[in-house]
């Protein structure tokens, strides 16, 4: 899938040193009538086919990755934040922020099947796989359970807002960033409760989250300071902290590399190297664009994609870059 990509000259500022250090930009996907803020990704890893939410544009931009070409649009969301593709089903889960929705999409028509109705600001989209269930963070502090057809079969209360939020693979908790209350807290998926609440404080706005279940570490990504919280999972206690890009909103573990990949508005990515579970030194600090602060990285392509939104000349793009 790698050679199909078109390779790109370099313009955006990055220097040769810094792209061998860890990210090589390899392609990207121009957007040019999308505007607005981007949000939250997902991937079909089979159909080698990316989600994109487009939430000032109010769409879903859908992407296949071996053409680097875009595939669909779905119009008409109110401002959608997650996106979910549950590969069992067919299903495309589409969180929206403005009318609290989370709407379920034939994977393959893009056909409307249902709609559930939140509270308010539903945003962040997981799956359970040990469940098989989707969880939609929403409202003013809750985590709601859906089945892969759309049918609501529960849901966990939190304090706050959830912003973003990992599950164990091996375990049965979720960590929960909940940034409006200065903590992180911890629930039983099994219990579906609450277990623990961490403060966060040398840090603020705790907004994107990683997981190293391997290492026992939780990766933080605040913004007040700019600043990795590493938390050990087994205490919660602070193990490393590290300066980073600002206004980040999403950020990845490399498991296979050992590396860590933090996406940031102020118009870079940073990527720090694992030495150990407690020490992370940062590797390459590369030159993205102004308000590029999502992505995602699917290890199973050894792919970082990074939106780009519309700003001035700026248009709207996806970048494609591929770990070394």
């Amino acid at each position: 899938m790698k050679h199909a990509i078109v390779a790109l000259a370099l313009s955006l500022g990055v220097a040769a040193g810094q792209e061998s250090t860890g990210l090589s930009l390899k392609g990207q996907i121009d957007l040019p009538n999308v505007n607005g803020r981007i949000d939250h990704f997902s991937a079909d890893l089979k159909s080698q086919r990316l989600f994109m939410s487009a939430l000032g544009n109010h769409t879903v931009e859908v992407f296949d990755i071996r053409g680097a070409t875009r595939l669909h649009t779905i119009p008409d969301l109110a401002e959608p934040q997650g996106v979910y593709y549950e590969p069992g089903s067919n299903h495309l889960f589409v969180a929206s922020a403005k009318d609290g929705t989370t709407k379920v999409y034939d994977g393959s028509t893009f056909q409307l099947l249902t709609t559930v109705k939140y509270s308010a600001d539903a945003d962040n989209v997981r799956y359970d796989a040990r469940a098989h269930r989707i969880i939609v963070g929403y409202g003013d502090g809750a985590l709601g359970f859906l089945d892969s057809d759309g049918k609501q079969t529960g849901e966990i209360a939190l304090d706050g807002h959830p912003e973003s939020f990992q599950l164990e693979k091996t375990g049965n908790r979720v960590f929960v960033n909940v940034p409006d209350d200065k903590e992180l807290e911890v629930a039983d998926l099994t219990k579906n409760s609450v277990i623990a609440k961490w403060p966060i404080t040398t840090a603020l706005k705790n907004f994107p989250m990683a997981l190293d279940e391997a290492h026992h570490r939780l990766f933080l990504g605040c913004r007040t300071p700019a600043r990795l919280l590493v938390l050990d999972t087994e205490t919660g206690k602070q193990v490393a902290a590290v300066d980073i890009v600002g206004d980040t909103d999403d950020l990845f573990y490399d498991a296979a590399k050992g590396r860590v990949y933090v996406i940031g508005g102020a118009g870079f990515v940073d990527a720090f190297e694992q030495k150990d579970p407690d020490h992370y030194n940062r590797i390459a600090h590369i030159a993205t664009a102004a308000g590029a602060r999502t992505g995602l990285f699917v290890p199973d392509w050894g792919q970082l994609f990074v939106a780009v939104p519309h700003r001035g000349e700026q248009i709207s793009k996806v970048l494609i870059y591929e770990t070394k």
